[in-house]
């Protein structure tokens, strides 16, 4: 996504295709599962652009979230040391 706005000339809001990519990297679903998802949200999007879609702003979205994940992990780790008791 190193253009300004990666979702131009998409059908679909970019709200929509974040929340898709979203669900599919974070979740063990199918396309098929996150297209049945979103259609009880009224959107009516086909597997195989969940799959496009996956695959153009996954790889993006996955860099960008990894450094934030490591950064909270490791304040994380930090934050809850378990006393020693003798």
């Amino acid at each position: 996504m190193p253009r300004k706005f990666p979702f131009k000339h998409h059908r679909f809001p970019k709200d929509v295709i974040l929340c898709a990519v979203r669900w599919y990297l974070r979740y063990p679903l199918s396309y098929q599962d996150v297209a049945d998802l979103l259609a009880e949200r009224d959107v009516a999007v086909d597997r195989s652009t969940v799959y496009r879609w996956v695959q153009k702003f996954g790889p993006e979205l996955t860099k960008r979230t990894e450094k934030h994940l490591r950064r909270a992990s490791c304040h994380l780790a930090l934050k809850w040391v378990l006393p020693h008791f003798v």
